[in-house]
């Protein structure tokens, strides 16, 4: 039910726009997010957004590089990532919750109910 795209292959320093499309129900989600699982790691929590308030959650090492939105009348998440490090390099999942999540568990994995099938990220140095 959600539908990831937009990874590629990019430079270091550049940028790309990841987006997630949300089918039936699972589009009206409150929480939806994004994580990502570099080569051989956990999967650890990237950014998050809050359907009711529009509040946003950034993981403190893409705050200021990337931006999550999303578009309500499309069931679409976004990802955009600027300033792209070789560390960036990951596959990146879109993910939903339909209740709210407290703020300091955005970045829990076990709170998330649906998942994205992954779409790769490869900077280059």
């Amino acid at each position: 039910q959600l539908q990831a795209s937009g990874g590629g292959l990019v430079q270091a320093g550049g940028s790309l726009r990841l987006s997630c499309a949300a089918a039936g129900r699972t589009g009206t989600a409150e929480t939806m997010a994004w994580f990502r699982q570099p080569p051989g790691k956990e999967r650890e929590f990237v950014a998050a957004n809050r359907r009711s308030g529009g509040n946003t959650f950034y993981a403190d090492s893409v705050k200021g590089r990337f931006t999550i939105s999303r578009d309500n009348a499309k069931n679409t998440i976004f990802l955009q990532m600027n300033s792209l490090k070789p560390e960036d390099t990951a596959t990146y999942y879109c993910a939903a919750r339909y209740g709210r999540i407290i703020n300091s568990a955005m970045g829990d994995v076990s709170m998330y109910h649906y998942w994205g099938q992954g779409t790769l990220v490869t900077v280059s140095s």
